[in-house]
């Protein structure tokens, strides 16, 4: 089903063509970089038009330090209308008490949830970082890791599938302050319900960070943790389809809390212009048509799953209930940087990502993208071929990802 995606031809070019080529040759080899190739990153997305003249609005010249009706600059009359609009989409769309826009990423995000309601030492519950965690969720090299002490559960060695005995028992031996849930390439829903059981058992706060399958939630693709969670962290992005930022969800009892760790706490001025770039996201995403392209989504990651297993690859869990999947090339005789490697060359571009018990990196391929782009379930398996013909570095290859990028434009619709 294609939409209506980015134009090859932003507004405002031809100025830029005239006031700086050099820049101007960057966006447009971009463009073309796009329209040729496939864009299978799990994290990434085209977005509307309409989310495109957002962000290139006069909203980018305002500087809107504070919340609606508490600025502290002039004039944000209508920026406040457009952050008001935001909120307003956000917390119908999701069924949430409270929405904070503001956020500049989905780790800044998850940062405002930690300074909203941990203090540095206190104990946290996450995956851990080879199972899937997130930089936010405990890396050494990140905030989280250095401020906190965290604690990493994982998944069962044979299915893949989170261990939630092994989350349990962690959590009555620890009695950590907050128990994430959330992922970068684990390819399930998480049981949120069961989460929450724990918390409630060990007197944790929940977070989830739900970045990934937050679009899919929007779309009724997915289960939503904003019944359970103390705190939802996601992005504007991926699945989504609106601009890069970050959304935190709550319930009315720490909306203050979230807003003042958001701001002054972590950031200083709101981005005005994608404020308002989420608030037409969420618009898109109410919509009947929304719906139908979350499960479309899902229905081509499930399909690509198959066809990837059907080609040699060995897939986690077995397939995948989201956008995402995650894939071991090691039987086709490659590794997996390795294998993005070829790939890249032929066009296909995707990321790599863990594979638990074990020091070797698998593949993490998403199919929001080229949904958006109008494919199907007969193009997962088109998609899955080229794959090996890439990894086997066949000749010609690149060309048929070309055509097969070429047939369905990110602008089409």
């Amino acid at each position: 089903m294609p939409v209506t995606t980015t134009s090859p031809s932003p507004p405002g070019l031809d100025d830029l063509r005239r006031q700086d080529p050099e820049m101007a040759d960057v966006i447009l080899g971009e463009g073309e970089r796009q329209a040729t190739s496939l864009q299978l990153i799990a994290a990434e997305n085209f977005t509307s038009p309409a989310v495109l003249a957002a962000l290139g609005s006069p909203l980018a010249n305002k500087y809107a330090e504070g919340y609606p009706g508490t600025r502290y600059h002039g004039g944000c009359e209508l920026v406040d209308v457009a952050e008001r609009i935001a909120c307003e989409r956000a917390t119908e769309l999701f069924g949430a008490e409270h929405a904070n826009v503001q956020a500049h990423s989905g780790s800044s995000a998850v940062l405002a949830a930690y300074a909203a309601l941990l203090r540095p030492g206190d104990a946290v519950l996450a995956m851990g970082l080879a199972h899937g965690g997130h930089l936010t969720h405990g890396s050494p090299a990140n905030f989280s890791g250095r401020w906190f002490d965290f604690v990493g559960y994982g998944v069962d060695a044979e299915s893949g599938l989170i261990d939630y005995d092994q989350v349990r028992a962690l959590a009555r031996k620890h009695r950590p302050r907050a128990i994430v849930c959330g992922s970068i390439s684990y390819p399930r829903h998480p049981d949120y319900a069961r989460f929450r059981a724990i918390a409630d058992e060990t007197g944790a706060y929940l977070i989830a960070d739900a970045a990934h399958p937050m679009g899919l939630i929007a779309g009724g693709a997915a289960p939503s943790p904003v019944p359970y969670a103390d705190v939802v962290c996601a992005t504007t992005h991926k699945v989504l389809r609106g601009p890069r930022g970050g959304l935190i969800l709550c319930g009315a009892a720490l909306a203050d809390r979230i807003d003042r760790a958001v701001f002054p706490f972590t950031q200083g001025g709101a981005q005005m212009h994608t404020v308002a770039a989420k608030a037409v996201a969420f618009g898109e995403a109410a919509r009947p048509d929304f719906a139908a392209y979350a499960h479309q989504v899902v229905d081509n990651a499930r399909a690509l799953a198959a066809a990837l297993a059907d080609e040699g690859f060995v897939i986690t869990t077995g397939g995948t209930d989201t956008h995402l999947i995650a894939a071991d090339p090691a039987a086709l005789g490659i590794d997996g940087p390795a294998a993005r490697a070829r790939l890249a060359a032929a066009g296909i571009v995707l990321d790599t990502c863990p594979l638990p018990y074990g020091d070797e990196r698998g593949l993490r391929l998403g199919t929001a993208a080229v949904t958006t782009q109008g494919m199907a379930t007969a193009q997962m398996a088109e998609i899955a071929s080229l794959c090996t013909a890439a990894l086997r570095e066949e000749p010609g290859t690149r060309e048929e990802v070309r055509n097969l990028a070429r047939r369905f434009p990110p602008n089409s619709g």
